[in-house]
């Protein structure tokens, strides 16, 4: 398969009246289609979609690693979620990572086996449907088709196999392997291989059967303890056993008649809110899609939020995190007014004197409930560590801790990482209707993607694919270099560039092929046409349509009845 990857085609929004689900592979989006025409919801629905995602597209998600997840309760208009991300272990205090030498200049290499933190995901999913489900379907039949595709096995699409060899040959240069059962007589799968995992499906259907305890207990449990300490780590069975989702109330804040919601801390979708209400403090439609000054602006911002984000974002069960001061109005205001037109800031401080790999998907069934959901193994395949006959890789978050003492992520026994991945609703601010259950998945790209997306329905009245398909943004700040880079996708205006270096900016343009990887993969589905001035309320069917879109720079896409 070629490393280029080209985008000459387009595709047209899915239209439909009941539901719909979105998610970054075809196999998995059919999964959560069956489940809702067997009479599940949506958190049915997502479910299937986790499973089957975590067998199709092992390099991003899988039973070893996180979720989180957002519902839509349309009877109620009422949202909440579960927080799935684990816990360090209990023996992992600060003084036992210094004793082993490390520290917050020199931490842990990424697949280290310290960085292993306790796997949340097969607890949310059970959650999930506890919480959330309709109850219509036994858990071994939201599962079946996942099991069914890691035994019977799928023909691999073609970016999950690019990222499939991608990993693998990073791995071997760090000097690790991927365990054979991974592998096809040694090597990735090539686009339209078929891969098969019994183990998986062995694991699969013990957790249908058997709900959480069959993870957290027992024979699974004892094959992730025993591989994490044999390759160093101090994982327990008792560290498994006490794991426990959290019910979490999402936070919020208005932009424009709608409203952006996303999960509290340890997740950062803080900085996504950060990040939206300094851009409320301007002119962005009058300054055009991707112009210049959009971007410079759009950078500037994400400057200032991602700064007080790292410096203030932890575990709220170990630290005070000021939610609250940080999504003040003002605060956003105050905020803009450091940002230059002319000129990139030259120094870029926490404002308060106080204080890689996944997969997102959505689903919105036909009684209007939505379920918006994010799965990760972290890097890749995570630490690269497999249990013993289980057929998936443990996740490496604990990479995301600090080791600076005193810092509100540095690591403590039983807590939970600065967070990543997300997933988000949209509301409307006055009536609370759904408008959208939308996602950006992709490492520190994730909150920067909401907010494109959101801008480029809200500001652009571009519909949910057109949303997607646009040119991305991404903003990081290079350790190595010690400086902060925009990067650009193919597509962007070459003056654009230009201008931006102008200012002072460090630009990488333009991004192309595989290479787009860095600007993550979304989902949208919206309830109606909202985003379109143009048609009048007279004009708009009185039945409810879905319009929803897939990210081309994965394999996936909607679908619907």
């Amino acid at each position: 398969m070629s490393d280029r990857l080209c985008f000459s085609s387009r595709r047209s929004p899915v239209v439909t009246l009941s539901a719909c689900v979105a998610s970054s592979q075809t196999l998995a989006t059919s999964a959560g289609l069956d489940i809702l025409r067997q009479g599940g919801n949506a958190a049915d629905a997502a479910v299937a979609v986790a499973a089957a995602l975590a067998v199709t597209e092992p390099c991003s998600t899988g039973l070893g690693g996180d979720a989180f997840c957002l519902f839509y309760n349309a009877h109620t208009k009422e949202i909440q979620g579960l927080n799935g991300s684990g816990r360090a272990a209990e023996a992992q205090s600060l003084d036992f990572m210094e004793g082993r030498g490390f520290t917050a200049d020199a931490p842990p290499p990424p697949f280290d086996a310290l960085n292993v933190t306790v796997p949340g995901a097969p607890a949310c999913w059970c959650d999930t449907l506890q919480l959330f489900g309709s109850h219509k379907l036994p858990v071994q039949d939201v599962l079946r088709r996942a099991v069914e595709l890691a035994e019977g096995g799928f023909p691999v699409a073609e970016v999950t196999a690019h990222h499939w060899g991608l990993w693998v040959s990073e791995l071997q240069k760090a000097g690790r392997g991927l365990d054979p059962d991974l592998l096809i007589q040694g090597r990735a799968p090539k686009s339209g291989q078929v891969f098969r995992n019994p183990a998986l499906a062995q694991t699969l259907r013990e957790l249908g059967e058997g709900g959480k305890p069959a993870f957290y207990e027992g024979r699974v449990a004892k094959a992730i303890v025993d591989v994490i300490r044999e390759n160093g780590g101090v994982m327990t069975e008792d560290d498994l056993k006490r794991h426990s989702s959290e019910v979490i109330c999402p936070i919020s804040i208005q932009y424009k008649g709608v409203t952006l919601w996303e999960p509290p801390p340890n997740g950062q979708g803080l900085s996504a809110l950060l990040l939206l209400n300094i851009l409320d403090n301007f002119p962005l439609k009058v300054k055009g899609h991707n112009s210049a000054d959009y971007i410079h602006i759009f950078t500037e911002a994400v400057r200032l939020a991602q700064t007080d984000v790292l410096c203030y974002l932890g575990d709220p069960g170990h630290v005070t995190v000021p939610v609250d001061a940080l999504l003040d109005k003002s605060y956003g205001r105050l905020r803009a007014q450091s940002i230059s037109m002319d000129r990139v800031m030259d120094d870029v401080k926490p404002g308060l004197e106080t204080g890689s790999d996944t997969v997102y998907f959505c689903v919105i069934d036909s009684e209007g409930n939505a379920c918006s959901f994010v799965n990760s193994n972290y890097m890749g395949f995570g630490s690269v560590l497999v249990p013993k006959d289980c057929g998936f890789t443990l996740q490496n978050r604990g990479a995301n801790f600090s080791l600076l003492r005193g810092h509100p992520n540095c690591i403590s026994e039983g807590k939970r990482p600065y967070h990543t991945i997300l997933c988000a609703l949209l509301t409307h601010s006055d009536t609370q209707e759904l408008l959208a259950a939308l996602g950006v998945m992709g490492a520190f790209m994730q909150p920067q993607g909401h907010v494109q997306v959101l801008l480029n329905m809200v500001e652009f009245e571009m519909n949910p694919q057109q949303a997607l398909d646009a040119p991305r943004v991404y903003v990081h700040y290079d350790q190595k270099d010690g400086q902060w880079m925009v990067n650009l996708e193919e597509g962007v205006d070459s003056e654009v560039a230009e201008e931006l270096r102008r200012r002072g900016h460090t630009v990488n343009y333009p991004v192309t092929g595989h290479k787009r990887a860095q600007f993550g993969r979304g989902q949208i589905i919206t309830v109606g046409d909202w985003w379109d001035s143009t048609v009048s309320q007279t004009d708009r069917p009185i039945q409810r349509v879905l319009w929803a879109g897939s990210d081309p720079r994965a394999d996936g896409c909607a679908q619907g009845y």
